[in-house]
């Protein structure tokens, strides 16, 4: 008997090598897609295209021009002047209002951010907490930031006058001697004015921390607790560097805004009693506005600005340094 082997090429219904051979190079090619190449400005530019309008128009133009009258003896209306140089500058800081209100700013900025911050992180550990209430609590420490601070420096104004509230807290509970003309005594007026400040904006604070928080995993946190990591512990060597992105925000938000605080100066004391709590904004409105000396009022902004700036800079530079 003669057995016959087949191959699977010969089988019957398998393709043959040729007919292989003939469907691919049948089968045209597929061009690999191109790239959109653009030419000049990417397209996503163009969007940014009008909020860079509106900035330098804004903002960039006129404190340029502000910088340049700056070294002029220009009234504010009229269109004749000419350059003084740099005497604007030595009229400021030959005056003692202006050297009182640039004092008394830097206290105020550096009595807010290290207050707010601190009080804004103690809220945002309290609240991150897993207790039925921390969602109520939240929108309740939150709900100063929604104030104007004309109108949270108004409120402040009727709590702390001599037959205000605090006063009349203090005296219900037998505390009487406590009781002070906060926002006439010398002494007490900026700091009032701090209050004021850090009541309002800690929630602000607190919302950047809390986001911090939620943001550390909780297998760290657990993994202490495993290792027996007590409160404090768990607090200085683990939630705390790992929130030094929240920090450095914090505190040059802060930093920045005690520096260039007006609103709640302005509304609870108006710079008073005498400079007690005058800042650089206030004396920049009173000089501009009341008193018409626009060159003075000009400088004192240039130089503001440029205090803001230095300040701000090495803060962050600092933070970040330790951060890293």
């Amino acid at each position: 008997m003669t057995l016959s082997v087949t191959s699977r090429d010969d089988a019957p219904g398998a393709p043959s090598p040729d007919g292989d051979r003939h469907d691919r190079d049948s089968v045209p090619a597929v061009a690999p897609p191109r790239r959109r190449r653009y030419r000049g400005i990417h397209a996503p530019w163009y969007f940014v295209v009008p909020a860079v309008a509106v900035y330098l128009f804004i903002v960039i133009v006129p404190s340029t021009r502000g910088a340049v009258f700056s070294l002029t003896d220009w009234n504010g209306l009229g269109t004749d002047w000419s350059w003084v140089g740099l005497d604007n500058f030595f009229d400021v800081f030959g005056d003692r209002s202006a050297r009182a209100a640039l004092t008394n700013t830097v206290i105020l900025a550096a009595v807010t951010m290290v207050l707010q911050n601190a009080i804004g992180l103690a809220i945002a550990l309290a609240v991150n907490s897993l207790v039925k209430s921390r969602y109520v609590l939240r929108v309740i420490f939150f709900a100063p930031v929604v104030l104007t601070p004309l109108v949270s420096g108004y409120v402040w104004s009727y709590l702390l006058s001599p037959n205000g509230a605090v006063n009349e807290f203090l005296r219900g509970i037998g505390l009487g001697g406590l009781a002070q003309d906060w926002l006439g005594d010398p002494d007490l007026a900026l700091y009032s004015v701090a209050v004021a400040i850090i009541w309002q904006f800690s929630g602000y604070s607190m919302v950047i921390f809390l986001a911090g928080l939620q943001a550390i995993p909780d297998e760290i946190t657990e993994a202490a607790l495993i290792d027996g990591a007590g409160p404090w512990r768990m607090f200085r060597s683990i939630i705390l560097p790992l929130l030094n992105g929240a920090i450095v925000i914090n505190v040059m938000l802060s930093l920045i805004g005690g520096l260039k605080q007006f609103d709640q100066v302005v509304a609870m004391t108006g710079g008073g009693p005498g400079t007690a709590s005058e800042t650089i904004s206030t004396l920049i409105y009173k000089n501009a506005f009341l008193f018409g000396e626009y060159p003075f009022s000009v400088a004192l902004a240039v130089i503001m600005t440029v205090l803001i700036a230095v300040l701000a800079g090495v803060q962050y530079r600092l933070t970040l340094r330790k951060a890293s």
